[in-house]
């Protein structure tokens, strides 16, 4: 019997390669699994690249493909978390028809209600900016599409973990 379904968030330390990103998302492709977000970005390592993927599955097939992943050449080293390990966020961004922040003081207040805060501003629209938990982004998305909103956009989950991470210890030593 397969265990319980939970959600990872899978941190990917990396030498910055082309073709990684194909190879790792068949990883996951393969297996039917649905990549909920990714984002790639610089590390606390100079050269390393951190890569954050948030998927739902079983952990045993989480520690499959923690395996897969570290088979990867250019992969330095795979961990998976779950959500009270880490502190994460994600951001967006909401472009907005102008006259609703000057005409509806509903959306004004929503704002200052979401802790949004506004970019830009000029006559035929304005761009809120949102970091927070998924959960929060998709109230501010609900309150906000009653009004319409023009474009907007989500970025995928950054992370820290709440205990020391080996890797920055472990790639200085390796690096001398």
């Amino acid at each position: 019997m397969e265990s319980e379904i939970k959600q990872f968030t899978v941190s990917i330390y990396t030498e910055n390669n082309i073709g990684l990103l194909n190879r790792i998302s068949a990883i996951f492709q393969r297996r039917h699994i649905n990549i909920e977000s990714i984002n790639s970005s610089v590390s606390e390592i100079e050269g390393v690249s951190k890569w954050t993927i948030v998927v739902q599955l079983s952990e045993e097939r989480m520690k499959k493909i923690q395996g897969q992943i570290e088979k990867q050449v250019e992969v330095i080293k795979a961990y998976y978390h779950t959500e009270d390990q880490i502190i994460y966020q994600e951001s967006c961004l909401f472009k907005i028809k102008s006259e609703l922040l000057f005409d509806e003081p509903e959306v004004q207040n929503i704002i200052k209600d979401s802790n949004a805060r506004i970019v830009i501003v000029n006559k035929e629209f304005f761009v809120i900016e949102k970091s927070g938990k998924k959960e929060e982004i998709e109230l501010l998305y609900r309150e906000l599409s009653v009004f319409g909103i023009m474009q907007f956009t989500r970025s995928g989950r950054v992370s820290v973990t709440k205990d020391e991470m080996k890797i920055s210890t472990m790639l200085k030593a390796f690096q001398h």
